[in-house]
């Protein structure tokens, strides 16, 4: 029943693509809802819980062709002019939003202090994928974007040291293994890096050569082959997806260009499909976290997220647009789930609060940024912002000016 549901709300979302780039309609929402209605929440048509195989693995293949693909979109050394601006989100603002959020918990919530870091480390990772129409406008500052993208695709991973710590302390264990925390993220950017990079380098030689019609499976080859690795050693597979999508970016820009498209189709169903999932594990009682847990949630993404990137910017450079947009579109998205999932799994005692809040600040993240998203763009489209008879004025001026010109 799952994959008929999946169907049909996937030519729905295809029928209405068209309207949702032009409107809040947001296909994002409409899988997150359409799961609840068709989950145990209300009809009862797809029945899963939290403990399925099916949930947790959906979420972490979702994170990895997403993660995968927002690195592709930039090399290294597109990464290495564009720093500077994420740099401080990351160095900054994400442990300022996971501290804030933090005591949000700890106040509003009453989750001890270790507890209430964990909400705050699972909560302080973005997904701009919920802001793709901010992401892929054009007419929005190319460094916005690059901002947002490099900051989401790195804050994922950076989030996972914190949230695993946090979650080992919560579990009663003094043992935290920083050492082997440090390997498995090590091991999965040098897998993102060493894979891809004899991948082309092999295809690069003499003897081997991709054919037009099979070029564009090149890269999915190497994501493929990049997740096996990284599972079957147990290195970060996050940060290993984007470290693969740069050294591709980087070292492949025909494999990159002949994958965007595919990819970005294939990072989206998988998203639309987790969405779907997630979707149907809301219930009514977990949404049932009362005014203190709602006004939390509220304050997550409108206060935590907004004053760390304010502190974080100052005297940045950055317009007051830009930077309003920046601070608004901090999502949450598929780590955040993944992550939630990991704490309801490991059985800590306040492992069901803390993913139920989670929950809903995932839903309303999910809600109101994906609802936005289009808002925001129209703000750096300047032909909206003129009146109408500026264009007209424009081109007058501009036909005087040419003829007022000395003849050479």
């Amino acid at each position: 029943m799952l994959l008929t549901a999946f169907a049909l709300l996937l030519l729905l979302a295809v029928l209405l693509s068209s309207l949702a780039h032009r409107t809040i309609l947001s296909t994002a929402a409409l899988f997150l809802v359409a799961g609840f209605v068709l989950g145990d929440g209300a009809l009862g048509v797809v029945s899963l819980t939290a403990a399925d195989p099916l949930v947790a693995t959906l979420a972490e293949l979702a994170l990895f062709a997403v993660l995968f693909t927002d690195g592709m979109r930039v090399g290294w050394q597109d990464l290495r002019s564009a720093w500077r601006l994420p740099g401080r989100a990351l160095g900054w603002g994400l442990p300022l939003t996971l501290v804030i959020t933090a005591v949000g918990a700890h106040y509003l919530l009453g989750l001890g202090w270790i507890e209430a870091l964990l909400v705050g480390a699972i909560l302080a990772p973005t997904d701009p994928v919920f802001a793709a129409a901010l992401v892929g406008n054009e007419k929005v500052p190319p460094r916005l974007r690059q901002l947002l993208n490099v900051e989401s695709g790195v804050n994922d991973g950076l989030a996972l040291p914190f949230v695993l710590v946090f979650l080992a302390i919560a579990a009663g264990s003094h043992d935290l293994h920083l050492g082997e925390l440090g390997l498995e993220l090590g091991l999965g950017v040098l897998i993102g890096v060493a894979v891809p990079w004899l991948a082309i380098k092999l295809e690069q030689t003499r003897w081997f050569a991709a054919s037009t019609q099979y070029e564009p499976l090149n890269a999915l080859a190497i994501g493929l082959l990049v997740l096996a690795i990284g599972k079957a050693t147990h290195g970060n597979l996050f940060l290993a997806a984007f470290s693969a999508g740069i050294t591709v970016a980087t070292f492949g820009p025909r494999q990159r260009e002949s994958f965007e498209h595919f990819g970005e189709l294939i990072a989206e169903l998988f998203k639309l499909a987790a969405l779907l999932v997630f979707g149907a594990l809301i219930t009514p009682s977990l949404l049932a976290v009362g005014w203190q847990g709602w006004l939390f949630a509220l304050g997550a993404l409108v206060l935590a997220r907004p004053i760390a990137i304010w502190v974080s910017f100052l005297r940045a450079g950055l317009s007051m647009r830009e930077q309003a947009a920046v601070a608004w579109f901090g999502p949450k998205g598929f780590a955040s789930v993944v992550y939630g999932l990991l704490v309801l799994a490991s059985g800590i005692g306040a492992a069901q609060q803390v993913f139920q809040i989670v929950a809903v600040t995932i839903v309303a993240s999910i809600l109101l940024h994906s609802s936005t998203d289009i808002v925001v763009a129209r703000w750096f489209d300047d032909e909206r912002e003129l009146p109408a008879w500026y264009g007209v004025a424009r081109r007058i001026r501009g036909s005087k000016e040419r003829r007022d010109e000395p003849a050479s």
